[in-house]
């Protein structure tokens, strides 16, 4: 029914060994010097991994920034790939790196802070904490609504709504991913126009809604569901915080009711009254 679009975004699926190194950002003059000795009496993976713990702790290694690839930290420290991994998965259990399929492994940054309030802006949260926020359209769709969108929404049931799927990053790490419902001939072509932009703020402006206000917010918590941990870059296992909103006009009427899946650890969700 209606209009389909879609846009494929880019899901990384390459190993980090064709990442690319570059000074500043994990290059090879970044790597650790020296081979790890042994018979120390402390496993050859425990002195890596505590090795790279003190760069990282010291400032060598600065949140967000990218290590070297396994291959040539493994020549440095004289191992092979297997110890490496070994190292870099318990530095990835106490916290302190996160490996994304296809960009690499990064010193893993302090959780976002993400207010949920009256007036709650994705855009306008990243950057306010010192991120680069950007939305990613994947698809969008003219479809009936069905008896639970009719009633976030406060419309009769197949009604057309525009849905519109994305996901939300903060410089360049998935941040979440979900959906979006909006009263078809209330929002036309506002899918093309975010899909442009980057930014629904944007895109809503354009249609000369200004402002909306967030009316009600759940929460709940699950495992990531396959495709998420693909979308989101998760390690299978990881958790999703499940949100839920309805934002609403400043007449009170319904403008969007959407559900988001948000990588647990990569936000600190802070509700105000």
């Amino acid at each position: 029914m209606g209009r389909s679009v879609r846009v494929d975004g880019h899901i990384p699926m390459t190993d980090d060994e064709d990442a690319p190194t570059g000074a500043g950002t994990g290059g090879v003059e970044d790597l650790p010097a020296g081979s790890v000795p042994r018979g120390t009496g402390v496993t050859v993976w425990r002195q890596i991994a505590e090795r790279l713990e003190a760069d990282i702790v010291s400032g060598r290694w600065r949140p967000g920034e990218r290590l070297p690839v396994e291959a040539d930290l493994a020549r440095a420290f004289g191992v092979n790939r297997h110890t490496l991994r070994r190292a870099l998965a318990a530095l990835a259990e106490a916290g302190l790196i996160e490996a994304t399929a296809g960009r690499g492994t990064f010193v893993k940054e302090p959780p976002l802070r993400y207010p949920i309030g009256p007036r709650t802006r994705f855009s306008e949260i990243v950057a306010a904490g010192g991120r680069e926020p950007f939305g990613r359209f994947l698809e969008a769709r003219v479809e009936p609504a069905d008896a639970e969108v009719a009633r976030e929404l406060a419309v009769a049931e197949g009604t057309p709504v525009l849905r519109i799927e994305s996901i939300h990053e903060a410089d360049g790490v998935p941040i979440s991913v979900g959906c979006a419902y909006f009263v078809a001939a209330r929002c036309p072509d506002l899918d093309l126009v975010y899909a442009a932009t980057g930014s629904l703020t944007r895109a809503l402006a354009t249609l000369g809604i200004e402002d909306y206000r967030r009316r009600e917010t759940r929460l709940t918590a699950r495992p990531a569901t396959a495709r998420e941990m693909e979308q989101l870059c998760l390690a299978p296992g990881r958790a999703v915080m499940v949100l839920e909103r309805v934002d609403v006009e400043p007449n009170g009427r319904p403008l969007q009711w959407g559900r988001s899946a948000f990588a647990a650890d990569r936000v600190q969700l802070v509700f105000k009254p």
